[in-house]
């Protein structure tokens, strides 16, 4: 085979559809660190599956936008949005990412999915960004933001949406007080993929996760717990809070192992930046239940 013969094979090797990287499901974690507080070397919550160079973005925390762009993804490849609760660490750059990715080209619809007030959030989104997206639109000959993305309230478990790419299901999770907080499956041609949201341990978010490929799980460090509810001084009930609502890294173990996942990533970790713990010490208390694979998240890591 002369050097024109090979390059023309690799060509055509690399252009296979079924070979093609790029027709891998993808799954990126932006951001890995539980709650509001921004840190140094976390991100908050969220995550992007990219199928077929498409981005579904799992949660817009602090900085979302930003770290798709260090992660690699256009802005404009933004296809879908899910968010699992309305917290601030879960959803504070939902709008944000709408118009930092319009502002970087995207043109195609957007379809974002996540319990009330999704749909009015959305609406004030545009409100509140009216002077820059009129400007914009006028100036650059922007097309408009609004026609392009459709937001839609969910308010029980089930089928959220089957695009022909990506087949998602929700599952209602017990996160008190919030009423609607949902677990997500992302089931495609290659994998299967379930990120837990916010939760205590849910039987729910169990039978969601069961043969999963990846579960991406909440989970909390007791011992490193009581130093990190001590830094937010104006949040006397954040200790009880963070104990009733969240999953301890041993019962994320104990459901990843009951659901028979193949590999556990533990995800929104709290404590997130306290040096006294560990990724050993995340690992030792998650290996006493879970044989499979067990991966500590870390932002921009691709599972």
């Amino acid at each position: 085979m002369d050097r024109r013969e090979f390059l023309a094979a690799t060509a055509a090797f690399l252009a296979a559809p079924s070979l093609r990287r790029t027709d891998r499901t993808r799954l990126i974690l932006l951001g890995t660190a539980g709650g509001p507080r921004p840190k140094v070397d976390r991100a908050a919550t969220s995550q992007v599956l990219l199928v077929s160079d498409r981005a579904y973005v799992i949660d817009c925390g602090d900085g979302v936008a930003r770290q798709l762009v260090s992660a690699g993804v256009l802005l404009d490849s933004l296809e879908k949005i899910f968010i699992t609760h309305h917290h601030s660490d879960h959803n504070a750059d939902y709008g944000n990412l709408l118009l930092l990715a319009w502002a970087s080209g995207l043109k195609t619809p957007v379809e974002a999915y996540g319990p009330p007030p999704l749909e009015r959030m959305t609406r004030l989104v545009f409100e509140l960004n009216q002077f820059d997206i009129e400007t914009r639109i006028e100036d650059e000959n922007r097309v408009p933001l609004a026609p392009l993305v459709r937001a839609k309230d969910i308010t029980e478990s089930g089928l959220v949406v089957d695009d022909g790419r990506v087949r998602v299901r929700a599952a209602l999770v017990s996160h008190p007080p919030i009423e609607h907080a949902f677990g997500y499956r992302f089931d495609t041609a290659d994998r299967s993929i379930v990120i837990s949201g916010d939760t205590a341990f849910s039987k729910d978010l169990l039978e969601l996760a069961r043969g999963a490929d990846v579960l991406v799980h909440e989970a909390l460090y007791l011992p490193g717990i009581e130093r990190t509810a001590a830094r937010v001084a104006n949040a006397p009930g954040l200790l009880e809070h963070i104990v009733r609502s969240h999953t301890t890294v041993e019962d994320a173990a104990r459901l990843a192992s009951e659901a028979g996942v193949k590999t556990l990533v533990l995800s929104h970790l709290v404590p997130s930046d306290d040096p006294l713990v560990t990724e050993a010490d995340w690992l030792s208390a998650a290996k006493q239940h879970f044989a499979g694979e067990i991966v500590v998240a870390r932002d921009l890591l691709e599972i």
